[in-house]
């Protein structure tokens, strides 16, 4: 199965500074996660801004009836640029997950994310991915943008 690639902009009335400051706060994942996920950090994050190398231990719903542990790493890091966190251990065959943030004017920043998943099972993820993956991938990225518009009027 080829990885799919999905991308998101999403314009925030924050300046940049301000914008990478939360983005780059594991502990606001949780914020930006739709309830019906069951996301929940498990490794203690809370006041600690992320670094290369960094390894972040979840609980997952991705899927109704699916749980899992889900481990990623922040393999890379341009601050106030860019961020990516894979996924080392997880529900998916693939997880490479790239944070792009850009100042539009000195209020304003905008952040691109390039999502690059596989999901797991050969011919049979690849069915499931046509059926529901995308779907429910696509559902949480809408769902963090209307929790973005909710933290950030």
């Amino acid at each position: 199965m080829t990885p799919r690639r999905l991308s998101f902009t999403t314009t925030i009335s924050r300046p940049l500074a301000e914008t990478w400051d939360f983005f780059s706060r594991p502990e606001n994942l949780e914020k930006l996660t739709p309830p019906d996920v069951h996301f929940e950090i498990r490794s203690p994050v809370a006041g600690v801004e992320m670094y290369e190398g960094m390894i972040i231990q979840y609980r997952v719903t991705p899927f109704p009836g699916f749980t899992s542990d889900w481990v990623t790493e922040i393999t890379h890091i341009e601050h106030h640029r860019h961020f990516i966190d894979d996924q080392r251990v997880g529900p998916f065959a693939l997880w490479h997950h790239q944070h792009h943030f850009r100042a539009l004017d000195a209020q304003t920043t905008e952040m691109h994310d390039i999502l690059h998943y596989q999901a797991p099972l050969g011919p049979l993820g690849s069915l499931a991915n046509r059926l529901f993956v995308r779907k429910q991938v696509e559902g949480i990225f809408t769902a963090r943008e209307a929790a973005i518009r909710r933290l950030f009027p």
